[in-house]
């Protein structure tokens, strides 16, 4: 889903008050201040999958609060990561303050008070996670709001490459491919927190992570096989299969479970593609992996309603 909002269509004595209610509608409950009276604007441009987002932010010189009266009366339950674009923000939480540069970061928690400031123009990317997957992720980041990560810490720059390049994408892919995206972005930004949480505090949940990172990209890297398996997929990781089963519980799923799933995404792509007319439905389904058409249509069917024909001529005429 995307939103795109802008200051321009408000009346000019009216452009902050309307700022005001993009930010609640799009973000939190806030505050927002401005000296800039009817020279005020801002934009806002967001692309939502699921509990997660991507909104890019444009405006004029600001403050913005987080009060514990807004607390009380909301029910959001985020974290929020500010990438840097153009411009200076300045974060301040939990009695900490930093400056967010373009190509930096930090992030703030909306269960806690904070203030946002901007002494000028400018644009940051902000990613919106559920605080509960994070938390599940990494414990004990709290320590770390209104702290920068910049581009000399390698985790940090290569989290920041991450999420610079996921957020021009997740609007242009389906909800399906967007969530492995955002998924696999709050993996790498749990280990690049847990970097810096003192040695030891998050050692085990960090390398949770970081396995379950790199069993899903062994999972797509070997998806037109056929002889992926369990025990080769745990073989290549060095850990048991239950491990493996383990560390996909926590997306609420199992290693067939995962396989089958993504399987059926990339057939059901292949068969909405015009450029792959040309191919069958039984080859399409033997090049990512299945070798059994029955069992191939059966669980299509289960996926998507549809026998993979009727699929793809639902499709031609989209």
């Amino acid at each position: 889903m995307s939103i795109q909002l802008s200051t321009d269509a408000a009346p000019r004595h009216r452009k902050l008050a309307f700022w005001q209610d993009i930010v609640c509608d799009v973000f939190v409950q806030l505050d927002c201040k401005s000296g800039l009276g009817d020279q005020f604007r801002g934009s806002v441009d967001r692309a939502a999958v699921d509990a997660m987002a991507f909104t890019r932010v444009s405006s004029t010189a600001q403050r913005v609060f987080r009060t514990p009266s807004r607390i009380a009366r909301a029910h959001e339950d985020f974290i929020l990561v500010a990438l840097g674009r153009e411009g200076i923000g300045g974060v301040a939480q939990g009695g900490r303050e930093t400056m967010v540069h373009p190509g930096e970061f930090a992030f703030y928690d909306t269960t806690r008070p904070y203030e946002l400031s901007f002494n000028e123009d400018f644009t940051q990317m902000i990613f919106q996670v559920p605080r509960s997957a994070l938390t599940k992720r990494v414990p004990g980041f709290e320590d770390l709001t209104a702290v920068t990560f910049d581009r000399r810490q390698p985790l940090a720059r290569l989290t920041l490459d991450f999420l610079d390049a996921v957020s021009g994408t997740v609007e242009h892919v389906d909800q399906a491919t967007g969530l492995r995206l955002c998924d696999q972005a709050l993996d790498l930004l749990a280990m690049t927190i847990g970097d810096r949480l003192p040695h030891g505090a998050v050692q085990s949940s960090t390398h949770r992570a970081a396995l379950r990172h790199r069993l899903k990209a062994h999972i797509q890297a070997h998806l037109a096989d056929p002889g992926l398996s369990l025990a080769s997929s745990a073989a290549a990781l060095r850990i048991s299969t239950r491990y493996v089963n383990d560390l996909l519980a926590e997306d609420d799923t199992s290693f067939q479970r995962y396989v089958l799933e993504q399987r059926l995404e990339q057939c059901a792509r292949a068969l909405a593609s015009p450029a792959l007319r040309h191919r069958q439905v039984g080859e399409i389904a033997f090049d990512w992996g299945f070798n059994d058409l029955s069992h191939f249509g059966r669980t299509f069917r289960e996926r998507y309603g549809l026998s993979p024909r009727a699929f793809r001529l639902s499709r031609s005429h989209d």
